[in-house]
């Protein structure tokens, strides 16, 4: 449980190009890298998939339609069959949940390797985010 001084928050901000996340007080963030997701669809064949995924390249076991995600700048600098480079944001809100959780899992368990159910959380939105985007992104962290 957090009880003031002895957990750091941990800051998160999704932006339409990049993901910053970091601890709170400090200068700068620990992670940056694409906001962007690359999406394989269950039809697309990556024959090299499962030897060239590094430990900051994530593959998410997550699937929507049978899709495969991939996160992070070694994840999506790899050329892979097929694969679609998405934004699960458009005009600063979110568009696809899915790719967001993705992208925060990489930024927590991979970048920040912290368990993110033991810190605070700051999460940035735009200004004219609706009730609705905001109940949404709360409920991610209530799980």
């Amino acid at each position: 449980m957090y009880g003031g001084e002895e957990v750091s928050a941990i800051v998160v901000d999704l932006g339409s190009h990049t993901c910053k996340a970091g601890y709170a007080g400090e200068d700068a963030p620990k992670a940056v890298f694409p906001s962007v997701v690359g999406a394989i669809d269950g039809n697309g064949m990556d024959i090299d998939d499962a030897a060239n995924t590094t430990e900051d390249a994530k593959e998410s076991d997550k699937e929507k339609g049978k899709r495969k995600l991939y996160t992070g700048s070694q994840a999506l600098n790899f050329r892979r069959d097929q694969m679609e480079i998405l934004s699960p944001t458009k005009d600063g809100i979110v568009t696809d949940w899915d790719m967001v959780d993705n992208v925060w899992d990489h930024a927590f368990r991979n970048c920040l390797m912290i368990d993110p159910t033991e810190h605070p959380m700051l999460l940035a939105e735009p200004p004219l985010n609706s009730q609705q985007q905001r109940e949404k992104s709360g409920f991610f962290y209530r799980c």
